[in-house]
């Protein structure tokens, strides 16, 4: 099968489960990491932001990988998840949003795979700079906020990074591009309580961001007010607000319920081996396992808030 039959077949398999998916070439991926390297040195870029976050990018991915040739970038749109937690003799929902379920990511390595490895083609999962190679590639397009809006569902949608040997020449590589609805609108930069998104700079503070702080272990800085919180890990002050969202607030999924006594160990801040078998496979089916040790802190702020 010719390489141009071979792309095709890949973005017609994942329009047919509606995702979405962009090619460009793999001599791409430093243009991505001088492009976070600038940004941090002119200061842009927090130094624990950087070192925490942006530094876990896998930009060195040819020294294991050295024949590919292609990054493939696919976003699948995703509904938040409602989780209940029961906490003396009351419901507390939380709100997970659409992009921490990964579930999808394994579904969309498959589908490619099915693809390319029949035809003797390989294909890695990798961690780049979703948002900015989904941007860069054409993809999706940043909203005022810095989070990227894919239309038809805003958003509302997961961003997942491959690698593959299959060579790409036609170039997608675009310029940075805002959505034109963002010009004149204040709505989301209104909807911060942490004055994250300013309107004299293209970048955030990511750094007064929620969801840098709830994602992190550790005591919330002191000018984070706990009444802040609005989900169980991540923020939608922002999303909430923005008017292409509109139509998706109501887009949720209903979870599970955890019952007092694992809402206790959750609280109390168990370690996995302490944590009951079925409380743990509740939490990994919400792929929150990488955010089990920040959850009861979370949670506990969601409820005193309320």
């Amino acid at each position: 099968m010719k390489q141009e039959k071979i792309i095709n077949t890949i973005l017609e398999q994942l329009k047919q489960n509606e995702w979405k998916g962009k090619i460009v070439s793999m001599e791409h991926i430093s243009e991505l990491q001088i492009e976070i390297e600038e940004q941090h040195k002119k200061g842009r870029l927090d130094d624990l932001l950087y070192d925490e976050y942006l530094n876990r990018f896998d930009f060195k991915i040819l020294d294991t990988f050295p024949d590919a040739r292609s990054m493939i970038i696919v976003t699948a749109p995703q509904p938040q998840v409602r989780v209940t937690f029961m906490w003396k003799g009351q419901t507390h929902p939380c709100i997970i949003p659409s992009t921490y379920c990964m579930a999808t990511d394994d579904q969309i390595e498959k589908s490619i795979k099915d693809v390319l490895i029949p035809q003797g083609y390989c294909l890695e999962k990798i961690r780049l700079p979703e948002k900015l190679l989904a941007v860069r590639s054409g993809l999706a397009r940043y909203g005022k906020n810095n989070i990227t809006y894919v239309t038809g569902i805003g958003s509302f949608h997961r961003l997942a990074v491959f690698v593959s040997d299959l060579s790409f020449a036609e170039d997608n590589w675009r310029d940075l591009k805002i959505l034109k609805t963002c010009d004149g609108c204040t709505a989301c930069m209104d909807a911060c309580p942490t004055g994250a998104i300013v309107s004299n700079r293209f970048l955030v503070y990511a750094e007064r961001c929620i969801t840098f702080h709830n994602e992190r272990q550790g005591e919330f800085p002191e000018w984070l007010d706990p009444s802040w919180h609005n989900c169980l890990v991540g923020c939608l002050y922002c999303q909430n607000a923005c008017p292409m969202n509109q139509k998706l607030l109501n887009w949720i999924e209903t979870g599970p319920t955890f019952s007092e006594e694992e809402t206790a160990y959750i609280i109390d801040g168990m370690s996995q081996d302490q944590l009951a078998d079925k409380t743990m496979e509740t939490i990994e089916t919400l792929h929150m396992t990488e955010y089990r040790d920040v959850m009861g802190r979370n949670l506990k702020a969601i409820i005193k808030k309320r």
